[in-house]
Order: C-alpha cells, then structure tokens, then sequence
C-alpha cells in the first residue's frame, strides 16, 4: 500500500490574542463534549476524557497551562492522528481505541526525541469514535486523537523554556518527519494488533474495489438529471471492508466515478449479486432503483434471508438468442 494513505498527522496552532484564547477554550469543549459535530461523546465510567501528560486532565486545567505556557507567536498546537479506516477495520473493536491510543503516546514521544526535546514535552490528548461520513463508505468507525501542546517546551542546556516551532523547509521538515514517524509506528502496530499479513489484505481488498470500479468502464446504466447538471450512473458494489460489502450505483463526479451506498451490511456474493438483480429490473430508471433499494432495507432479518434464498438461485448467464431471462422476485 501506499504508506502516506495510512495515517493523518495534522499540525495547527493557535496565537496568543485574546480573541484566540476564547477560541481555545471553546475549541477543548468541543474536544470534550464533541466526538463528531454530529455526535456527543460518548463517555466510560471510572474514565477521564483527557490522558493527561503534563497539560492537564481537563478543559481549565489545559487552558490555563496553554496561556501559562505560551510563546510570543503561539497560544497552543493541535496534532491530530487518524488511522486510515481500512486499517483500523482489520483491528478487533475492542482493541481499537488501544491502537489510537499507544500511536499517539508513541509517535508523539519519538517525535520529542528525534527533535532532541530532551526533558519532554507537556501534552494532552482526547481519543474520539466518530463515524465516518466518507460517501462511498459512511458510517465506519474512525477512532482518532487530537493532541494539545503548549508554545513552549523547558531547554535543558538553555535552563529556560524556549519557544516550540514546526520549520517546514529544505534544512529541516518536522512535518516530514512526524509523518515518516507516524508511518512506522502505524505499521509496527499493524503487525503487532493484526498480523504480518496486514499490507496483503489492504492490497488484496485495494484489488477487489478496482475491479468493482471497472464496470464504469462499460456504457452507463443510466443518467439522472440534478440542478447543477446531469450524472450518469451503474449499478454495482463495492468492498466495505474485508467482511461485508455494499450494493449501489457508481456515479459520475467532478474528478471521476465515485460510489453511493443504497443497502449496506451485505456478505460479498449478495453484494455482488443484488447488483446484478437491481441493474435488470430498473430498466435505467434512477428512481426505480431507490425505491427497490428502500424496499430491501425495509425487510426483516427473516424477510432479507428469504429474499437471498431466491436471489442465489436465478441464472445471471446470458441468456438465449430466443430466450427471455426471468428475474421475477418479490420485493
């Protein structure tokens, strides 16, 4: 795989002025209270919101250690990790939130050393598990952290404490260099929580969504007209993760063919199969198509079952020059 899509690590900070140090403080509520614009947080009994690392556990002990703490240009970093959902997918539930939480501390420490930050650097994170809102993939969890540093980190040769800075430049890239840091430890953790076969599986569910993607390739199933213009579409589906898949269209968009999910949650022969039954029965018809998908979404476990029951017995070969296929199920 590609290591740059395996990991975010974002760097933003904040100045000193009054009107940022509000900002600062509504931005660690937000942290706090917030996983997701759309999504409160969701909290654990016995557990603080915050890992403490020097900056404080709360949002007024972190917002008194960032004006106490600051430089003449800087008020506060952010540092945000965000593992590539694909990945996080292969880790067991219940062990992703240890993932976040190990690559934060890890990363976050090597990147001290390597910058020669020898008594540290005061820090504090909060892991959030937001849902994904990727169109072609909604709804996945997407554990991550952001990270709260001050502007100044204590000098042990100087005695003193010196401002903290991010160069980005020919001599010295400390974003690169966060980057190639977050890149490893992704990768040794991968190995560790997932196995060594990890980059194969990426690779292998990587395949099978190209694939999926080729059927673009061949004349549209349809065209929908929308208030900015006209798309065209195909039925298909596409590779959630490595366990289930989504039926749907593919559709045209400004730089490409991208993927909208109509029912989710489906075993990849189902998938694969749904597409082929919904392409035949709407005629071209984008409205057709939602209406048949709203009413696979509508049935009950024991309804969808029966459903697939009848759906993997039809014959999708092609049919005889003089013969006409019969795909007629009950929706």
């Amino acid at each position: 795989m590609d290591r740059k899509q395996m990991c975010v690590a974002n760097v933003q900070y904040k100045k000193p002025t009054a009107n940022e140090e509000k900002r600062t403080k509504g931005l660690l509520h937000y942290l706090t209270y917030r996983e997701s614009r759309d999504e409160a947080a969701r909290y654990a009994v016995g557990r603080e919101r915050w890992e403490d690392h020097g900056m404080g556990g709360s949002v007024t002990e972190i917002a008194q250690h960032c004006e106490a703490l600051q430089s003449k240009h800087v008020l506060l970093f952010s540092l945000v990790y965000n593992v590539n959902p694909d990945l996080m997918a292969m880790v067991a539930p219940e062990r992703r939130e240890q993932f976040v939480r190990e690559l934060t501390v890890q990363t976050t420490e090597a990147f001290f050393d390597q910058r020669g930050i020898d008594g540290g650097l005061e820090y504090s994170f909060v892991t959030h598990h937001r849902q994904t809102d990727d169109p072609q993939s909604p709804g996945r969890h997407d554990p991550h952290t952001h990270v709260v540093l001050p502007g100044t980190y204590y000098d042990d040769g100087l005695g003193e404490r010196v401002p903290l800075y991010f160069n980005r430049n020919k001599s010295v890239d400390h974003i690169a260099i966060l980057h190639n840091l977050t890149e490893q430890q992704v990768a040794d953790q991968m190995e560790r929580y997932v196995g060594p076969d990890w980059e194969r599986r990426y690779d292998d569910l990587a395949a099978a969504r190209a694939a999926q993607l080729a059927s673009t390739e061949q004349p549209a199933h349809g065209a929908v007209e929308i208030d900015n213009g006209v798309f065209d579409f195909w039925v298909g589906a596409r590779r959630t993760d490595e366990q289930i898949s989504a039926t749907g269209y593919y559709r045209t968009v400004e730089d490409g063919v991208e993927f909208r999910p109509l029912i989710g949650g489906l075993k990849h022969d189902e998938a694969e199969l749904l597409a082929r039954l919904l392409h035949s029965e709407i005629g071209g018809d984008f409205v057709a198509l939602r209406q048949l998908a709203d009413g696979i979404n509508e049935m009950s476990g024991a309804e969808r079952e029966a459903f697939f029951s009848d759906v993997r017995r039809l014959d999708f070969s092609p049919p005889e020059r003089d013969r006409t296929p019969d795909f007629d199920i009950d929706f």
